[in-house]
């Protein structure tokens, strides 16, 4: 991170160096009372917004942010909001793919400094539709992962948002260990869990996938 990058006030706390999140949620409620007032920060300082969310969510996001003040339809325009569909994403191409996805946050976050705008403060609904099938789980937490290899390279803060209601005890161990910042019960931390990406990596090399569903 830069030395001019100012700290960015986030859920009863401040992000600093580390702005790669997980966020734990166990309703749509709490989800938005926490995030909300990070998005309306971001645009009062005239940073972008990339949101990425189930295509049904699209609507009643935009009305949600409609609701705290912001014009939505000229934050498009302008594109200093993005509103992307999990299908168009993560899933593009009808199944996940841990390169391409790794390559297009790349790309958003690139094509943010090259509009101009100061930060992206990219936030990612995605993960209960990724862990459907529970096919996934491994390539998600290996993406998660490798995902701490490259946004060193940026000061954009990335937040992956997870209902707690759909993912088992061990997915959520495993996704702690992959942030080196968390949000549970709507507050910031410093995760203490957090272990380098190589670690990770060379775990499941050694040893398998350890997820079943519940």
């Amino acid at each position: 991170m830069s030395a001019v990058t100012e700290p960015i006030p986030f859920a009863g706390s401040t992000l600093n160096e580390y702005r790669h999140v997980c966020a734990f949620f166990s309703s749509g409620q709490e989800e938005y009372e926490t995030l909300l007032p990070f998005v309306l920060d971001g645009f009062q300082r005239g940073e972008r917004a990339f949101h990425v969310l189930r295509s049904e969510h699209r609507e009643p996001h935009l009305e949600r942010l409609r609701n705290v003040g912001v014009d939505t339809a000229a934050a498009q325009l302008q594109r200093q909001l993005g509103v992307a569909a999990v299908e168009d994403t993560y899933l593009r191409g009808g199944r996940f793919d841990p390169d391409a996805m790794l390559a297009l946050i790349q790309e958003v976050l690139h094509e943010g400094r090259t509009l101009g705008f100061p930060l992206t403060r990219l936030v990612a609904h995605v993960a209960d539709r990724i862990l459907e099938d529970w096919s996934n789980a491994e390539e998600w937490i290996k993406y998660e992962a490798r995902l701490n290899e490259v946004l060193p390279a940026f000061d954009d803060p990335v937040i992956c948002t997870y209902d707690t209601n759909l993912i088992t005890g061990t997915i959520a161990v495993d996704v702690l260990r992959t942030h080196p910042v968390a949000i549970v019960g709507g507050l910031l931390y410093q995760n203490p869990f957090f272990v380098s990406p190589q670690e990770i990596l060379s775990q499941f090399k050694n040893s398998g996938s350890a997820y079943r569903r519940p």
